[in-house]
């Protein structure tokens, strides 16, 4: 293989959504026509989904060139110039040594531990995989480490959970192993639900045995001999490639009885969800793994204590699970020694909303917001005014620009009114509205509430109407009062996480942004223009060519006027569609 060509295409789902599989099929019919000696590969995302589709060129001594936006009509000249006249194509050149692109920022100051082979290995092979150190830290806890040993180690490392909650994994860990009874069962929680997350599936995608080295780990910790992976079954590729991955570490003796030798055994199993956001929370989850409808249950008991079927469990997210080999082989001080002082080690983000460079990053704990989201991200779409970003997801907030300093913190984020969450990073520019942005996530989490706790169910459906009140110009000023009144009663009384933060996104845009809820309410107005109801379409008259463009365009016949005369806008008839502004090519519409 050493002395072959390699070609490979990013086809994580972000790869084949921007047309992949057609460029992956190009590239064979290529290499095929010019007979070359040639390997074509397929990996996941490398984290620059905002320039797919992703090419990586190999050269037979490994030097590497990623070319970026590769469409099957560029095919011709990667393979002719670069492959076969060894002529790289500098001007689709997104990353390759001894050259400097505008990309080289995007990975300057990550720290890819969980990312570590997401893209640079194909998800499929399980050698590709182990070249890459997989499997060696299961084989060093089985032969040289007790699990009192292996939970020190991560105790040590200061690791914590990266679902959200941020409780010590550790701790967790040895909660589950000081439990008597038998048998105990080992979850991978994949059910990742919020809007603008996909940290897990890109992960699964990417490097599933990572996963499954973490969670066999965790299940000889903990004493664990079977174990499921919920993952939802909206994720059909990470379906797919990670039944791949246990078919071939059952074949490997890296699952089943007796592993590398040992005593040692682990059953897995996958249950794919329905999609409900609600069994991201653990009893829900595991109600759902029961055939049960997923709801939560009082805890205490804990899972640690009462968890599947009533035994003792354990349940890490796929982000902690990936952290596990790293740890073992690069050791807990390694890991510790990134971050800050409560906050150790590296976290996962997607990059989403109004941001240049989209994508999946990881970054130690402690850097900055503004140098995540400016110095990583590239900035804000278009140039625009940084307004807010969402972090958390529905069970998080809207953090302002004066934060933006804010380091990547459990407790620095949660003293801001967000919360770190699993990674969602939802970026905002001045055309966002936060009444709508709060009505949007609250409207996600009223339609996600199981319906068990009374306030979460007919609270957050009374809280949603009083928002799409306010949105739509018919708020009073009490309306207000009443959102935090019953966010406090939601936050204290629901049962699970889902209630408990459903009010997050209102009280941080009430606490940064109440300006644009009083213009709402009392200037019957919305600053950033977005809440049609509010708007008036009108025609600049020194602007308009009379070309009648609008007429044609307007479903209700509200825009009037002769040819190469100043055409006029019905008040009255207007639905506020904004099919005019969209198609106006002399910008001769006033929006207010």
């Amino acid at each position: 293989m050493e002395d072959k060509w390699r070609v490979v295409v990013g086809l994580g789902s972000c790869g084949a959504a921007s047309g992949g599989r057609g460029v992956y099929d190009a590239l064979k019919e290529g290499i095929d026509q010019r007979e070359l000696s040639a390997i074509l590969e397929e990996t996941g995302c490398i984290g620059m989904c905002y320039n797919e589709v992703l090419v990586d060129v190999i050269d037979p001594k490994g030097r590497r060139t990623l070319y970026k936006e590769v469409t099957p009509e560029k095919i011709d000249r990667i393979l002719d110039e670069h492959v076969i006249e060894g002529k790289p194509i500098t001007e689709w050149i997104s990353l390759s040594e001894g050259v400097v692109t505008e990309d080289d920022a995007f990975l300057k100051d990550q720290k890819r531990i969980v990312l570590r082979n997401c893209g640079l290995i194909s998800p499929e092979s399980i050698e590709e995989y182990q070249a890459k150190d997989g499997y060696q830290a299961l084989e060093r806890v089985l032969k040289d480490m007790s699990p009192d040993q292996v939970i020190s180690e991560i105790l040590d490392s200061g690791l914590r959970g990266r679902g959200g909650a941020g409780f010590p994994t550790g701790l967790k860990w040895r909660f589950a192993a000081q439990s008597d009874t038998k048998p105990k069962y080992f979850i991978c929680n994949a059910d990742e639900g919020d809007p603008g997350a996909f940290m897990d599936r890109s992960v699964l995608e990417g490097d599933p045995h990572s996963v499954l080295e973490g969670m066999l780990i965790g299940a000889y910790t903990i004493g664990a001999e079977a174990g499921y992976i919920y993952v939802r079954a909206e994720y059909p590729l990470a379906v797919a490639r990670l039944k791949i991955a246990i078919r071939a570490a059952k074949e490997h003796g890296f699952l089943g009885q007796d592993i590398l030798g040992s005593n040692f055994s682990f059953d897995l199993k996958i249950k794919e969800g329905a999609g409900a956001f609600v069994c991201g929370e653990e009893t829900a989850l595991i109600a759902s793994i029961e055939g049960k409808r997923g709801m939560p249950r009082i805890r205490p008991p804990f899972p640690a204590v009462s968890g599947l079927w009533g035994k003792p469990t354990n349940i890490n997210n796929v982000e902690t699970l990936a952290n596990i080999p790293w740890i073992i082989l690069n050791g807990a001080k390694a890991f510790a020694s990134l971050g800050t002082e409560k906050s150790k080690g590296s976290k996962v983000f997607a990059l989403a909303g109004k941001i240049k460079r989209g994508g999946l990053v990881e970054v130690p704990m402690g850097l900055s917001l503004r140098e995540v989201i400016f110095d990583i991200g590239g900035g804000i779409k278009e140039d625009r005014e940084f307004k807010a970003v969402q972090m958390g997801g529905p069970s998080g907030g809207c953090i302002p620009a004066h934060l933006l300093d804010t380091p990547i913190d459990y407790d620095a984020i949660t003293a801001t009114g967000a919360i770190m969450g699993s990674g969602g990073m939802v970026v905002m520019d001045e055309t966002t509205c936060m009444v709508d942005i709060a009505r949007f996530f609250l409207n996600f989490t009223q339609a996600e509430s199981c319906g068990k706790c009374t306030f979460c169910r007919i609270g957050t459906k009374r809280m949603l109407e009083v928002l799409e009140r306010i949105c739509e110009g018919k708020g009073r000023m009490e309306d207000i009062g009443l959102l935090e009144e019953l966010s406090e009663s939601i936050k204290t009384t629901s049962l699970c996480g889902l209630g408990q933060t459903a009010p997050n996104p209102v009280l941080t845009t009430l606490r940064y942004f109440r300006d644009e809820y009083e213009a709402h309410i009392i200037d019957k107005r919305c600053p950033a223009k977005s809440c049609r109801p509010l708007l008036t379409f009108t025609v600049i008259e020194e602007l308009c060519t009379g070309c009648g463009l609008c007429a044609k365009v307007c479903p209700v016949d509200a825009a009037k006027g002769k040819k190469k005369e100043p055409y006029t806008i019905d008040q009255a008839l207007c639905t506020k569609c904004g099919q005019c502004l969209a198609k106006c090519k002399f910008e001769a519409i006033r929006v207010e």
